[in-house]
């Protein structure tokens, strides 16, 4: 397992940092669903799904709603950047909150290659784990100096 660690600023669209951006488009194979989009558009083969139909996205759905509808190909990377916090939810994203994250995870190995990634920020660094058939690859930590939580991103490779 690898660990990296980077200092940037912290904004509320996490992809809108430009190490973290740079980092994350390197990570990525193949096509990718980034499930909760916001508005920073990636250099990758990105399907974009939000909730808050004033972002850019393809599709406008709920989270778990969008996975467990899906019919399309399998995704290489399918990226998770919920709202770290119901309080985050509340103060930052006009208090649109997704279906319980448990759900969404149990969801995402259907929609996901053999062998593909799943990159998730927040405050965690296992979030899918051996129980779905998950390894955790990489750990980064995006550091925004002071009292301000870090940044966790973690990779995890479906082994199944």
């Amino acid at each position: 397992m690898v660990l990296e660690h980077y200092r940037c600023p912290l904004h509320r669209y996490t992809f809108s940092v430009r190490p973290i951006r740079q980092w994350l488009e390197a990570q990525c194979e193949g096509r990718v669903l980034n499930l909760f989009a916001g508005p920073t558009l990636l250099q990758v083969d990105e399907v974009r799904n939000d909730l808050d139909v004033d972002m850019p996205a393809d599709y406008h759905l709920d989270a778990a709603a969008f996975l467990e509808s899906w019919n399309g190909e399998p995704f290489g990377t399918i990226l998770l950047d919920p709202p770290y916090a119901l309080r985050k939810s509340m103060e930052l994203y006009k208090g649109i909150i997704c279906s319980p994250f448990r759900r969404i995870k149990d969801a995402i190995p259907g929609c996901l290659k053999p062998g593909g990634l799943v990159i998730t920020f927040g405050y965690h660094s296992v979030v899918m784990g051996r129980s779905r058939f998950f390894r955790l690859e990489k750990v980064a930590l995006f550091s925004h100096g002071g009292a301000i939580h870090d940044t966790i991103a973690s990779v995890e490779r479906l082994i199944k």
